[in-house]
């Protein structure tokens, strides 16, 4: 920017119209945030001098022109404003305060790092001076504190000169009488912990609890400094450890001695214990049961209410009634004890998350009052309780991974005890009017069935009006209903079929008015839960007691609704199609009539690039049916559809195509023509290759299922030998190649010899072929060596016992040739000796122990040689082991190298 136009600029920021020096003041704002602007030292002056005297005139954005402008500036200008701001803060006029303040914070905040030093060596001893001075007001005080704060969050580390003194000077302010400044100065002493050394944290502690143990001081002072205890743990961590023996016992001591109405000292009390909880816990172990009792009592302080409550009452039998509870409900506004509560409930959660070796005592001791504690009157203080119960839900599955729940002692055990307990007090407040109070039951609720997935076998029945309410009532929210469809898909899904059968009708008729929502969010849930309603309606396809005809065409018209409109989120969109590919799969024979105009809607919906993914997966599923469900009306497109997925970019896609493709092959291939296999051999042997060895995998699984299919012809197993062999005897030669490629290339081989008319000897030349060392790539990768000799022997074992015997002798005339040099065919030779005689017996074969033996004295890579030669032999079936081959087994095993690399080549 010229200086010529920044001097226009600044002119008018000091002219008299006000307007005038707005728009300046916008368009100066708008140069500064150019990368290019810069300023020489003159400029840096003076437009230094006009933002700061702007601030008293357009301070807003006079203030946002310092944030960029402190970059821009050199240091001296930086130091230089530091000290003008600081100076407008301390003694400057009261209405000009709060723009003094934002602007340092600003200063603080975009300052480069290097400068930092320079600005703190004057801005530190001047906010000290701001809070500690006897002549400075409240909100002087508070405004340092707010600075000074800000600033040893992001340079603590850079002053440590000055921490002690800093330290010292807000020590003295916890004792003010000011609750605005005690409150600042415990959030600025906090943010200061992190920096402090363990001297220094150490004294401030000391301090802290010397002013708890002043029986003298007054409640609010009190009541700060327990404050300041939790806020340093929380701040500091695990360092606080070392201090909890000093403070757990005041901090306890003063929760059971306050008075009745000193609710808030209990509840700062409770905070500063869950912080160490959580912040120190191993340092926390010794007093984890006095705290678990202090939470347990405190979690039931209510000393203003009484409970007449008839607990005994039938929960378990669904009533129509409203809610009765409410009308128990007891409010007062200065009632503070629910404070108390909400902190126990904390503090309890704090002690189940960090505790886990706890769980099984707190189900003993805890679980029955948490559980009574769901009638909480006080929704938030409820809220927490939920919250606290599904904390130790997760900790119980977190804890239990793996392990059955037959000893008594376990807390999958001890929680299945409470089961109808929880569900007696959930089914209350299920019949809540307060749509929270609903939402958080459900997640509760949701928790239990994902951590004993079988657990509300007994109670459905009590559980269903609850969730129809969720789904039905005018008053409920979206929220809620989705809490409620998450909870039923849950539960559907992880219980036995039958258990739904007497309450489909109560389940069905809201889950699929629920899918004719409005908000996109319910719609898509409920068409999950629609899902598992399928299943569930229908688990199997042979006859069973329950009439699941009732309930098809509600499902399916209901889901048709959803999957013809256009105008919808995509969410809906994929659900919709997903859910029809189970209705297809599960009811196609009761919706033969509907087939031929659904089916249709499906292939279209391959045609758009966002849906196409989950119609692909949706016909796998209609494919895998055991109804075989009639696909004539759109098999040719869909065939050609999904070959042409195979050409896309999209990686995702085209597996699930492969995936798909397969299923359709096995339970269709006699319906699909020969010409459209041709055309997807073709494509498939594009995707073979070692740099995607899981596609690898599925392309020549798809082969594989092509070859032994009862379509196939001498078309098709010509077209795989021209176009996918080349690409297998390539990809065998990988030494990456391994797992559900590796069987997979092995059943291509299989199928090629024993479905596909292939010569045998070709393939087993070209087997061996590609052993053999290349002028371009020299030998051949030990790995790959394994891979050819696995599919030797399963091409062998394919190909019938006479071409199987006569490869073995094959194979047993290489070990005798000792005038050879290839070390690699040898090798092979060796294990493919080896992987023949694991799949099959081989002790007909005389002299095969000596000629294995015998390759334990080859002068190529001796011990390795040797090693394999072993290795192959062992894993021979059939063979009477020599002597010597029980005393070469005996020497390895004392040389603890040979025998390590012995057990290496053999899993190998």
């Amino acid at each position: 920017m010229a200086n010529l136009q920044l001097s226009g600029i600044i002119e008018k920021m000091t002219g008299k119209d006000k307007d005038y020096r707005y728009m300046a003041t916008s368009d100066l704002l708008n140069e500064l945030n150019k990368d290019s602007f810069k300023l020489d030292s003159d400029l840096e002056m003076r437009l230094s001098s006009i933002i700061l005297q702007q601030l008293d005139d357009v301070s807003g954005l006079a203030v946002k022109c310092l944030a960029p402008l402190v970059k821009k500036v050199g240091e001296e200008r930086v130091v230089e404003m530091t000290n003008k701001l600081c100076d407008k803060l301390l003694h400057g006029k009261d209405q000009h305060r709060d723009t003094a303040s934002i602007a340092l914070r600003t200063v603080v905040a975009q300052v480069a790092p290097s400068l930092a030093p320079s600005i703190l060596v004057t801005l530190t001893p001047l906010m000290i001076g701001g809070i500690s001075g006897q002549e400075m007001s409240q909100g002087i005080k508070c405004e340092c504190l707010e600075i000074m704060c800000d600033v040893v969050q992001k340079y603590g580390s850079l002053m440590a000169d000055d921490h002690e003194k800093l330290l010292n000077t807000l020590l003295l302010q916890l004792d003010c009488n000011q609750a605005t400044v005690r409150k600042k100065t415990v959030t600025c002493i906090a943010s200061l912990a992190s920096s402090l050394s363990d001297d220094l944290l150490a004294k401030a502690t000391v301090k802290v609890v010397k002013n708890l143990s002043n029986k003298n001081a007054k409640s609010e002072i009190t009541r700060t400094n327990i404050q300041m205890i939790g806020a340093i743990s929380r701040a500091v961590g695990y360092r606080f450890g070392t201090h909890l023996g000093n403070t757990v016992p005041v901090l306890i001591n003063y929760c059971t001695s306050a008075s009745e109405n000193d609710e808030e000292l209990r509840e700062y009390s409770l905070q500063a214990l869950e912080s160490f909880l959580l912040r120190c816990p191993r340092d926390i172990s010794p007093y984890c049961d006095e705290i678990l009792n202090l939470t347990l009592e405190y979690i039931c302080y209510d000393p203003n209410f009484t409970d007449n409550m008839d607990e005994d009452t039938d929960d378990e039998t669904p009533e129509d009634e409203d809610d009765d509870e409410s009308a128990n409900e007891y409010t007062d506004d200065e009632d503070a004890s629910w404070k108390v509560r909400r902190a126990a409930a904390k503090c309890l959660a704090g002690l189940i998350v960090s505790r886990s070796e706890m769980i099984s005592k707190v189900y003993q001791e805890a679980c029955p009052k948490l559980i009574d504690r769901f009638k909480e009157r006080e929704e938030n203080v409820k809220m927490d309780v939920f919250n606290t119960f599904i904390d130790l839900l997760r900790q119980t599955g977190n804890v239990t991974k793996g392990q059955t729940d037959t000893d008594e002692s376990s807390p999958k055990w001890l929680l299945k005890q409470e089961v109808s307990k929880i569900v007696k007090s959930i089914n209350r407040q299920l019949r809540e009017k307060s749509v929270k109070t609903k939402v958080g039951a459900f997640s509760v609720l949701r928790e239990l069935v994902v951590v004993l997935p079988d657990c509300l076998a007994d109670h459905i029945g009590s559980l269903v009006p609850g969730i129809e309410r969720a789904l039905n009532d005018k008053s409920s929210t979206s929220n809620l209903k989705i809490e409620a469809l998450v909870f039923t898909k849950l539960v559907l899904a992880s219980h036995a079929p039958p258990v739904f059968h007497p309450y489909i009708k109560a389940l069905s008729s809201p889950v699929l008015a629920a899918v004719g929502e409005r908000y996109y969010k319910v719609t898509a849930e409920a068409l999950r839960v629609c899902g598992e309603l399928v299943r569930v309606v229908r688990p199997s396809t042979q006859s069973m007691g329950f009439d699941f005809k009732p309930f098809v065409h509600p499902i399916y018209n209901a889901i048709m609704s959803r999957l013809t409109n256009q105008d919808q989120d995509q969410e809906v969109k994929e659900c919709a199609i997903t859910c029809m590919g189970l209705v297809i799969s599960t009811f196609g024979d009761e919706l033969s009539k509907e087939l031929p105009s659904c089916l249709p809607v499906l292939v279209d919906r391959m045609g758009n690039e966002i849906t196409r993914l989950t119609a692909v997966k949706a016909f796998a599923v209609i494919a895998t049916s055991p109804l075989h469900i009639d696909l004539s009306c759109v098999l040719v497109n869909l065939i050609a559809e999904l070959t042409g997925f195979l050409r896309k970019a999209n990686r995702v896609l085209r597996q699930a195509t492969l995936i798909t493709m397969n299923t359709l092959v096995t339970a269709y291939g006699d319906k699909i023509v020969s010409d459209a296999y041709e055309v997807i051999v073709v494509e498939l042997s594009s995707l073979i290759s070692v740099s995607d060895l899981h596609m690898t995998a599925l392309a020549l699984e798809l082969c594989c299922t092509l070859m032994t299919g009862k379509s196939c012809s001498e078309n098709i197993s010509l077209a795989v030998r021209n176009k996918v062999l080349p690409q297998a005897l390539t990809l065998v030669k990988s030494p990456l190649l391994q797992g559900q490629a590796l069987l997979a290339l092995q059943g291509f081989f299989e199928a090629l010899v024993y479905h596909a008319n292939t010569s045998f000897y070709t393939l087993l030349d070209s087997l061996l072929s590609c052993a053999k060392p290349s002028p371009q790539s020299g030998g051949v990768p030990k790995q790959a060596l394994y891979s050819i000799a696995q599919c030797v022997a399963v091409l062998c074992l394919a190909a019938g016992d006479k071409n199987c015997s006569s490869t073995v002798k094959m194979l047993m005339e290489i070990l005798k040739d000792d005038s050879g040099t290839n070390t690699a065919k040898q090798h092979l030779a060796l294990l493919s000796l080896g992987e023949i005689g694991r799949r099959k017996d081989l002790s007909a074969h005389a002299g095969i122990e000596t000629i294995v033996i015998e390759s334990f004295q080859s002068p190529f890579e001796e011990i390795k040689s040797a090693l394999r030669a072993i290795s192959s032999l062992d894993r021979i079936s059939g063979v009477d082991y020599s002597h010597k081959f029980k005393s070469l087994m005996a020497d390895m095993k004392r040389s603890e190298r040979l025998w390590g690399k012995y057990q290496t080549i053999r899993n190998e």
